[in-house]
């Protein structure tokens, strides 16, 4: 495009009434009104306070949790906020309220299925047999993980070479859902959180399960993105930004999970 084109061009646009100088607004995040934050006890659950005023969800319900951990990790997270609620990186309490508010009306039998219907697309049972060095990358970092599932869940998940979704036997459907079921509906939202994360149940439960930290599970879940951008070059902080926010995500739904957890180990500690 010559001078004059992209003259008139310009011309053009701001006759349209478009202003290339007027920058992009956003919503302004709610600013702070609380000074303080504290966990009360009440009717077997636990409730979080800012000041004086009792924490509600989206849909103005009560903040109550079964856990006395998770409810302190809530009054955490917004104690840690500053002169604004940045309510976007809050990820565990969004869990909490998601959890609470059931905004689908989801049963756990509707929760499980989503997650066993993840097991056909995900992320690490799909690899390449056309390009070696990412072919070795994927065996090396994604097979282990698949191994410890299978041998975990007492299954047989085999890998597809093309885009061919690998088949998944009924039985070992079975043996998934029954591993789910065990826990219950709110923690579920956790599960769900994680693999929507990763796409991927393997990672999924090989994190909740400590098979694999945080930071690793978002590497392996990345690892095609990472194998391209040494390649075709990487925007760091755009790129850096996104697996942060990750880390982020993944963290909260594993501590998510383990804290709604750990309300039956507190009760069987206080009994014995």
């Amino acid at each position: 495009m010559n001078g004059k084109l992209l003259f008139n061009a310009i011309r053009a646009l701001r006759s349209g009434g478009c202003n290339l100088s007027q920058a992009r607004k956003y919503a302004t995040p709610p600013k702070r009104f609380y000074k303080k934050t504290s966990v009360l006890s009440s009717d077997g659950g636990y409730e979080v306070v800012l000041d004086h005023r009792k924490l509600k969800t989206p849909k103005g319900s009560p903040f109550t949790v079964r856990s006395e951990p998770l409810a302190i990790a809530v009054a955490t997270e917004f104690d840690a906020q500053k002169e604004h609620i940045e309510r976007s990186r809050m990820h565990l309490s969004a869990l909490c309220f998601t959890a609470i508010d059931n905004p689908n009306n989801l049963t756990k039998l509707d929760m499980v299925n989503y997650l066993l219907n993840f097991i056909p697309t995900d992320t690490v049972l799909f690899q390449y047999d056309d390009e070696k060095a990412l072919q070795e990358l994927q065996q090396n970092e994604w097979d282990p993980v698949i191994d410890w599932f299978n041998q975990r869940f007492e299954v047989n998940l085999q890998k597809t070479m093309n885009i061919t979704p690998p088949q998944v036997s009924e039985a070992d459907k079975i043996k998934i859902a029954k591993h789910l079921h065990s826990y219950s509906l709110e923690t579920l939202h956790g599960f769900v959180f994680a693999v929507d994360t990763l796409k991927s149940i393997i990672l999924a439960c090989a994190v909740i399960e400590q098979m694999l930290p945080v930071e690793k599970a978002v590497a392996l879940a990345r690892l095609e993105e990472e194998y391209q951008l040494k390649f075709w070059g990487r925007v760091e902080w755009a790129h850096d930004l996104s697996q942060q926010e990750l880390q982020a995500r993944l963290a909260a739904s594993v501590l998510y999970v383990h804290l709604n957890c750990s309300d039956s180990f507190v009760k069987e500690k206080l009994i014995l």
